[in-house]
């Protein structure tokens, strides 16, 4: 799954990131990694913009760069 196709108010892992080495290495830079828990805080669904809590920082990220990144779903108990 997605962080596109993902719930807001749902809390996920990265699985994964697959999209341009440049991209990955500035994610990366902001905490976003393989194993991160992330929450979707919004989307706006009319131009596909995220809004997204890692590690306690909140981050807007496009549709492209959701796109990339492959998530996949924390248990309610967070282990």
């Amino acid at each position: 799954m997605y962080l596109c196709e993902g719930e807001t108010g749902k809390a996920y892992q990265v699985a994964e990131l697959e999209i341009t080495p440049q991209i990955t290495r500035r994610l990366e830079a902001l905490g976003v990694n393989e194993g991160t828990k992330i929450e979707i805080l919004n989307h706006k669904r009319n131009r596909g913009a995220f809004i997204i809590r890692v590690r306690g920082t909140r981050l807007a990220i496009g549709r492209r760069i959701a796109d990339g990144i492959a998530i996949k779903e924390v248990p309610e108990d967070g282990k």
